[in-house]
């Protein structure tokens, strides 16, 4: 013990002085509306866009897309799942999750990237071991590109953070993309206003 406490203390001595991070500038945007750009983008990466105005259009979605008899774990409350989950639920029990249904915080107009963190999945293993993710985003919630997402004070002050952009694809094995073959095989974003979000 005497011999890792003296290394770790030659380790945190040992470390630079601390300097000021640079300025991160902001670039010229393309422009545009921030919807159509999203949309764009998410589509080029096998995502899909559509509206919502209620909690029962999401519903009727996912009869349509997916079936009466399809597990459903909801990370939002504006959404009812088949199956309970809260911050208790053990990550491996959604293994057999067919759908996910999360709100991203914002999305990225310039790549079609939604943004989540662990309060917003609830379980970080829903965005991964869920089949297809359906995505409730605020259009008030976009920012023009992944340069204002570090500006974001959501960013600075998550425990975990990440940009999903479509679904999970590959295309390493003689250049053919296949997709679900490391995570959600599809990613819905569906266009629909927060209650009292902050823009």
């Amino acid at each position: 013990m005497a011999t890792r406490d003296a290394f770790l203390a030659r380790v945190r001595a040992a470390q630079p002085a601390a300097r000021a991070l640079p300025d991160v500038p902001l670039f010229a945007s393309p422009g545009g509306d921030l919807c159509e750009r999203f949309t764009a983008a998410l589509g080029a990466m096998g995502g899909t866009c559509v509206e919502a105005a209620s909690a029962t259009d999401v519903h009727a979605l996912l009869d349509a897309r997916f079936g009466a008899n399809v597990v459903i774990c909801s990370a939002t409350p504006e959404v009812q799942g088949t199956r309970a989950m809260d911050a208790n639920t053990p990550p491996a029990s959604l293994e057999d999750v067919d759908v996910g249904v999360v709100r991203a915080r914002f999305g990225v107009a310039e790549t079609g990237s939604v943004w989540f963190s662990e309060k917003e999945y609830v379980v970080n293993a829903l965005g991964y071991l869920a089949q297809h993710l359906v995505v409730l985003l605020d259009p008030a919630q976009l920012v023009d590109g992944l340069q204002d997402v570090y500006r974001q004070p959501d960013f600075r002050d998550a425990r975990y953070a990440v940009l999903v952009t479509g679904p999970s694809a590959t295309a390493d094995i003689e250049g053919v993309l296949i997709r679900g073959a490391q995570g959600v095989r599809s990613l819905t974003v569906v266009w629909m206003a927060a209650s009292g979000a902050s823009s």
